[in-house]
């Protein structure tokens, strides 16, 4: 029955006779097998040929493009008690909204007129200021007017001094002509004598002279004692010029003692100010925190304080709001390895958690329920969990993303590199190569042509 034998008995048997070895040797099964098995093979051979699109592999989560638009807790400034609520979980608000009402707990700040008091002691600082600036005026025209009173007061006494110089020489004219005088009147009076005893002149005459003499020598006396006197007239006029200049000197420097002083006082006043101003400020400004209202319009979604007369410390988050607006964008990590590939503007395929696809990694125009994106930041420094964090936003030129899309839901993502043959992915795959690293050759002479100009 096998045929393996040259005596074959085949031509003895009568195949009519027995039905199920003449069905048996009728089939053509084998041929079919052979047949089919090739067109299979031939099939494998060609698809090992066709493209397949190298792609990077990562799961991710949905976030936001813009910082502002991610969803944040709003934090008390200041510590305070819970007074009132005026939302709950879910409710929208716009921005400038009250979420919260909280009172005062530090005992500094309990005085129901604190603003009032504190600007009470503002304004009487302020008035202070302003009456050491008047003061400091009064003494800026005291100074002048004794300068002005000094320098007449001097000039006056310089002209004392010029009078007591010319006073001085006259007498001393005067008194040069009186001892003229005496001179003359002692040769007349010795001449005399002489004639009195020649007979020429009688007694009465020589009397005369002596009388004579005795007039000139007290005239002598007299202008002396007049030069003595102008001396001394002149020496009082010096002394007074350097008592009036150290007077007038020490009033000056006395007035503006008292405007340094003045102005000091005025300046510790004018700090006082300051800081009454920057305190009342800061009381104005702590009022306006008892009501913590929303930063932006969005949703309230989570109350972390929760109940009516609980305390609360400085920056305590108190509830999380999530914005109305924003932009959506992917997160993914890639490995280290597979960062090199990664570059901006670098297309993705990804797909949604929730939304029905059908994906074929390697094709991914025959994909169905994948949405584009485009690689639009990636970190520089890795991240905790070893590997590195890229955003990737919408593709404007492919379908627009679903809009029931919400911050936080899961992605499955592809990014697309080098289109390769099948048989060197499986090639690839088995032996744990990473994909290919490629350039685009215009890229690199693009960056030739600059390094050779830096160079130049």
């Amino acid at each position: 029955m096998l045929n393996i034998t040259q005596n074959t008995v085949a031509d003895q048997l009568r195949a009519h006779n027995l039905p199920s070895l003449n069905e048996v040797e009728s089939r053509v099964s084998n041929k079919v097998l052979r047949r089919s098995l090739g067109i299979f093979f031939g099939i494998l051979l060609v698809m090992m040929f066709v493209p397949w699109t190298q792609n990077i592999r990562s799961a991710g989560n949905m976030t936001t493009i813009h910082p502002d638009q991610r969803p944040q807790t709003i934090h008390s400034i200041i510590a305070g008690r819970i007074e009132s609520w005026h939302v709950k979980e879910g409710d929208y608000v716009n921005k400038g909204d009250t979420i919260i009402r909280i009172s005062e707990i530090k005992d500094d700040y309990f005085d129901p007129k604190l603003l009032e008091r504190t600007q009470e002691q503002l304004t009487a600082k302020e008035m202070s200021v302003s009456s050491y600036m008047e003061k400091v005026k009064a003494l800026d025209n005291q100074i002048d007017a004794l300068v002005a009173n000094g320098k007449l007061k001097l000039e006056q006494t310089k002209n004392k001094l010029k009078q007591a110089h010319l006073k001085v020489q006259s007498d001393s004219i005067k008194y040069e002509a009186a001892q003229t005088n005496y001179q003359i009147a002692q040769a007349q009076y010795d001449r005399m004598i002489e004639m009195e005893r020649e007979g020429l002149k009688s007694l009465t005459d020589l009397e005369k002279r002596k009388l004579t003499l005795q007039k000139r020598e007290a005239e002598i006396i007299e202008a002396e004692n007049d030069l003595l006197t102008s001396k001394n007239e002149l020496i009082n006029a010096k002394v007074e010029i350097n008592s009036i200049q150290a007077k007038f000197r020490d009033d000056i420097s006395k007035a503006e003692s008292d405007k340094y002083t003045a102005m000091s006082s005025m300046y510790d006043a004018e700090a006082v100010v300051t800081k009454l101003q920057n305190q009342f400020m800061n009381y104005t400004v702590r009022a306006g925190m008892y009501f913590i209202t929303a930063p932006q319009d969005g949703y309230i979604t989570k109350v972390i304080q929760a109940g009516i007369g609980e305390t609360i410390k400085e920056g305590s988050a108190i509830v999380s709001i999530m914005p109305s607006r924003y932009d959506l964008a992917v997160q993914l990590y890639v490995k280290p390895l597979d960062l090199p590939l990664v570059k901006k503007g670098q297309h993705v395929r990804i797909q949604f958690d929730g939304w029905p696809a059908i994906v074929f990694s390697g094709w991914p125009n025959t994909s169905y329920g994948t949405y584009g994106g485009t690689v639009f930041a990636i970190d520089n420094f890795i991240s905790d969990n070893g590997m590195y964090r890229v955003l990737v936003a919408p593709d404007t030129a492919d379908h627009p993303w679903p809009d029931a899309l919400r911050v936080g839901a899961g992605t499955r993502n592809f990014m697309l590199l080098q289109d390769v043959p099948i048989w060197y992915e499986l090639w690839r795959q088995i032996n744990g190569f990473p994909p290919d690293y490629y350039v685009d050759d215009m890229n690199l002479i693009g960056s030739d042509k600059s390094d050779s100009k830096e160079k130049k």
